[in-house]
């Protein structure tokens, strides 16, 4: 697979995008770099059904980074994370967060395993599983799913992960008043936040949920 330039319009998209979120230009040339291999790899792995680089910066990117302002350090499991959304883009940001990256698919484990050796990403780490089977009960502060099932869902695979007083935050489209009603007895939602996503078309929240 040979190396591939991005368009300019990529760049000038992203550090738009980083500048209305408040988030640091200088963070556009790591996640550039994850984006050139994203986009590589994914013409010959199909990890995401998304293809066109700049839908890739709000779909992926400044979505991903909608949520990096409510988590910046301890430890984070992302699970279910594909090409390693928001995992690998909040890993970027926040140095100091300690990120495990649960995937159970073969191709895209491989994929995050590459990410991470070439972005260099010392505090991330991937864990080739299913969330559900992940031996390490108690390990995280933080869990974040982007698009992984329903919040009862995530927590019936993932809560055993979290800590005593750990926090799920799941990213959410529009109110998910339905999944809130159908969470289990003992957990309960602490918030649910409105997200802002520069050239996103749509709801976007973050839902806190803790054990009771």
């Amino acid at each position: 697979m040979n190396d591939i330039s991005l368009p300019p319009e990529v760049a000038t998209d992203l550090a738009r995008g980083l500048q209305a979120m408040g988030l640091d230009t200088a963070l556009a040339t790591p996640l550039l770099a994850y984006l050139a291999l994203l986009v590589r790899w994914n013409r010959t792995y199909n990890l995401t059904a998304i293809r066109d680089p700049r839908e890739m910066v709000t779909r992926h990117l400044l979505d991903s980074l909608a949520m990096a302002s409510h988590v910046d350090s301890g430890s984070l499991a992302d699970l279910g994370t594909g090409p390693g959304l928001p995992g690998i883009p909040l890993a970027i940001t926040h140095p100091q967060l300690q990120v495990t990256l649960v995937e159970s698919n073969g191709k895209k484990a491989r994929f995050l395993r590459e990410a991470v050796r070439k972005l260099g990403l010392g505090n991330a780490r991937v864990a080739e599983s299913r969330a559900e089977a992940l031996e390490e009960p108690g390990a995280y502060d933080n869990l974040t799913a982007r698009a992984m099932d329903t919040l009862a869902g995530i927590i019936a695979v993932g809560g055993h992960l979290l800590r005593p007083g750990g926090q799920l935050l799941a990213m959410k489209g529009v109110y998910p008043h339905e999944e809130i009603a159908q969470l289990p007895a003992d957990w309960q939602v602490l918030e649910v936040r409105p997200l802002q996503v520069p050239g996103l078309v749509g709801d976007r929240h973050l839902v806190v949920v803790q054990r009771r």
